[in-house]
């Protein structure tokens, strides 16, 4: 059987850091540990779960003597945040309910969430509790982290898909996933599907590169603007610049840019004969007029 090792954990300490830091002794580490549970829990189930569905993708959590430091992560952080920080007061007050200690939150937005495997894990688990079909579903979130500047992408989905009697396992890799590369950017993230037929599965594997060439994230950010119509547009407009021979006006004569035009076909019909096109002579090689003849003179004889 092989044997799975979540990316996460897999390079936590060699790699990328701990989502808890702090330091505790023998006595008190159990309780902190189960405290930072209940926040995580806390705080998914109070946003993530319900309205205002704000996104969060990682809930990072630092402890000192006096006080608790809660990082979060999220693509909307306006809705964590509220008109004039009112929600961010009202999930402070209950976190300092909920742990007996000063909590400080701050907020980090998330700039690109077509990279994020959690983001695209949750978004997966809503569509499909939506009653959407699995397969297109799969097939949109790879193509969009693709499109967003991931290098492979593998999404993996099992349960009663499409409210099937028997349960089974359907998977999408798009480009590679260097799953034993510690030095490879690999971002992990499982959502469960609550259905009304079963609790479905959605676990995302996100390749965003080796970690010492990762983009910039000005570079992220514009790539996240960019749209799908705006690539397909730049994609293909050098080649309807290249002239008559390319684009819709070489292959029947329908554009503006080459063939042969609509008018110039008798009736509007593709299948009449074509008349050739009259040639036109540029204006610096156009002649002058020709000089009209003068009368020859009557001679005199053949004057009556």
């Amino acid at each position: 059987m092989g044997q799975k090792v979540n990316p996460t954990g897999f390079r936590t300490g060699v790699t990328i850091g701990w989502k808890s830091r702090w330091f505790a002794p023998k006595a008190n580490y159990g309780e902190f540990l189960v405290e930072d549970e209940r926040v995580r829990r806390f705080i998914d189930e109070k946003l993530n779960q319900q309205p205002p569905h704000a996104a969060i993708s990682c809930v990072e959590i630092e402890r000192t003597r006096e006080e608790v430091k809660v990082l979060i992560k999220t693509a909307r952080p306006g809705l964590v945040i509220g008109p004039k920080g009112a929600e961010v007061e009202k999930l402070k007050t209950a976190l300092e309910n909920l742990t007996n200690r000063r909590v400080s939150i701050n907020i980090v937005e998330v700039k690109n969430p077509d990279l994020d495997a959690k983001l695209v894990s949750d978004n997966i688990a809503e569509q499909l509790k939506r009653r959407a079909s699995f397969r297109r579903t799969l097939k949109q979130r790879a193509e969009a982290a693709m499109q967003a500047g991931a290098k492979g992408v593998k999404i993996q989905v099992s349960g009663r898909l499409g409210g099937a009697e028997m349960s089974r396992t359907e998977h999408l890799i798009l480009g590679s996933i260097p799953l034993h590369t510690l030095e490879a950017d690999v971002d992990y993230g499982f959502s469960p599907s609550f259905t009304t037929y079963g609790v479905i599965g959605c676990k995302v594997w996100i390749y965003r590169g080796m970690f010492g060439d990762t983009p910039s994230e000005e570079e992220q950010a514009a790539a996240a603007a960019m749209t799908r119509a705006r690539r397909r547009r730049e994609r293909t407009g050098g080649d309807r610049q290249g002239g008559g021979g390319g684009g819709r006006g070489g292959r029947g004569g329908r554009g503006p840019e080459g063939g042969v035009p609509s008018a110039a076909r008798p009736g509007g019909s593709r299948l009449g004969s074509l008349k050739p096109a009259q040639p036109v002579a540029h204006p610096s090689q156009e002649q002058a007029p020709a000089a009209e003849p003068t009368p020859a003179p009557q001679q005199e004889g053949q004057q009556q």
